[in-house]
């Protein structure tokens, strides 16, 4: 039964084809631009001819994306500027789909043909639709109905209710107003008759990208080849042919409420850089990349496009030790906790491991690289490629360092714990000593940050240590150490606050 009312559906589908394709001023595309932002919003710029009668007429204008922000909608007659308005606008998004075309012949008499089974011949019998197997869901964001089916065919025939009756369900003609793809209706004035050139430029969600980078460490921990990729996805309802395209990395604002569719350096390196399929450049405060070719993005795609590509990055294995817990730093500068001895005793064991590069033009890079996800990948001893860690990077500018956090050593451990506490005369200070113990399990040496936090309150001093330290701010404290192989040492420091 589904099979042939499908065929039922695909008749009336090339019936209301053939009727628009008879409706006056329907306009083609005959260029288009994207601009896709990395916040789930697009500009599209389109040329279009459009054939426009004198006087009052109505237009047309197909292959619209379902998401499109109606609102913002820019229109120019570039034939003749002066000589075209648009008086009136409607978007039409009543989309042909089976659950809809019964919902249109609820109470209405509709035909089934069924087979004789002596006979083998069709014969038709009449009947009312009562129900039609299908609900509207709601769909966040969209004013475009989804139709799900939750049951069977209700109908009234001869008398008598059906459900799921037999035969093949045929209409008697398509509904009104019942479209194959989403579109513009406007309403203009024209003095000037005949084929326009027309751009039209507006906002739509469902297009999106985001930047994905891929890297693969060498042997020695040292050097690192980075490829990062464009991933861009279109589920606008729409698609784009031989599009130019652009992207916009950077934090843009876009007022959430207003914004809601109407639908759903050397020569080496130089030489590298001219092969990049995108030119950067800058955009107001944010960074635009230019596709040097056009490209097919198709409805319900996703497309991947090589973004930019450094080798033999110059990288750093670093070994990072916060040994206070977490559950402490929110009470960073609490005046409950500051003078309490039993917190902030717990520590954490694992010592982080991280890979540091440089964001230049001596790396191989120099280029403002997008906010995405690194993967990093490292060979075996049998050369094959295994899964060492990933991180999130910021948006990040040229000459700026990156680092990514890829796991836990397995073979370095740290261990912190609080050794005294005593509040001084007065009741206003306190001091508090702290060890900190990191062992090298390692067979090579190895070079470990420990970084602490004067959490308990803002004025403090270090009244007595037993390493060099460097105050990174006003709430970090970092010791380096170097660790021998099987090595172990010992940071010891006391600090006193005051308020």
């Amino acid at each position: 039964m589904a099979r042939t009312f499908l065929l039922a559906v695909l008749m009336l589908v090339a019936h209301m084809a053939l009727a628009q394709d008879t409706r006056a001023g329907a306009s083609s595309r005959t260029s288009v631009d994207l601009t896709v932002y990395n916040q789930n919003l697009s500009l599209i710029r389109e040329e279009r001819t459009i054939p426009i009668g004198k006087g009052i007429t109505k237009v047309i204008i197909p292959d619209i994306p379902a998401t499109i922000d109606g609102t913002s909608l820019h229109f120019l007659s570039t034939t003749a500027p002066g000589a075209v308005r648009v008086l009136e606008q409607n978007y039409q998004y009543d989309l042909v789909n089976q659950g809809k075309l019964l919902e249109k012949y609820i109470g209405k008499e509709v035909e089934f043909v069924r087979v004789n089974e002596e006979t083998k011949k069709e014969y038709t019998v009449k009947g009312t639709i009562l129900s039609t197997g299908y609900q509207t869901q709601p769909q966040y964001g969209s004013a475009i109905p989804v139709y799900a089916a939750v049951g069977g065919i209700v109908a009234e025939i001869n008398g008598k209710i059906e459900i799921n009756p037999a035969g093949r369900l045929v209409l008697p003609s398509l509904p009104e107003g019942l479209i194959l793809k989403p579109q513009l209706e406007w309403l203009v004035s024209n003095s000037q008759p005949g084929e326009h050139k027309a751009e039209i430029s507006y906002l739509a969600g469902g297009l999106s990208w985001n930047a994905n980078y891929v890297a693969l460490l060498n042997k020695a921990d040292d050097k690192i080849d980075l490829t990062g990729w464009v991933t861009l996805t279109n589920n606008s309802g729409t698609s784009f042919s031989n599009a130019g395209l652009k992207l916009v990395a950077g934090d843009v604002n876009v007022v959430q409420d207003q914004m809601r569719t109407m639908g759903r350096g050397d020569m080496q390196m130089e030489a590298k850089v001219a092969d990049q399929q995108f030119k950067q450049t800058d955009l107001f405060e944010y960074k635009l990349y230019t596709l040097q070719r056009h490209a097919d993005l198709n409805n319900n795609e996703t497309k991947q496009v090589e973004l930019v590509s450094g080798n033999d990055i110059v990288a750093k294995k670093m070994f990072i030790y916060d040994g206070l817990a977490d559950q402490w730093r929110m009470w960073y500068n609490n005046f409950s906790y500051r003078g309490q001895e039993t917190f902030g005793q717990q520590s954490n064991t694992k010592i982080g491991v991280y890979v540091t590069f440089k964001n230049d033009e001596a790396s191989g890079l120099g280029l403002p690289l997008p906010k995405g996800k690194v993967r990093v990948y490292k060979r075996d001893e049998d050369g094959k490629e295994q899964f060492i860690g990933e991180d999130q990077i910021d948006h990040t500018p040229k000459d700026e360092e990156l680092r990514l956090y890829l796991g836990n050593a397995f073979d370095i451990v740290g261990e912190r714990a609080q050794m005294n506490f005593r509040t001084l005369p007065g009741g206003r200070s306190i001091e508090e000593t702290v060890q900190i113990k990191v062992r090298n399990h390692k067979e090579e040496p190895a070079a470990v940050q420990i970084y602490e936090h004067p959490w308990r309150w803002s004025q403090w001093e270090i009244v007595k240590q037993n390493s060099d330290w460097v105050k990174v701010d006003q709430s970090t404290l970092r010791f380096p150490v170097k660790l021998a192989k099987g090595e172990e040492k010992t940071v010891t420091y006391t600090i006193r606050y005051s308020w």
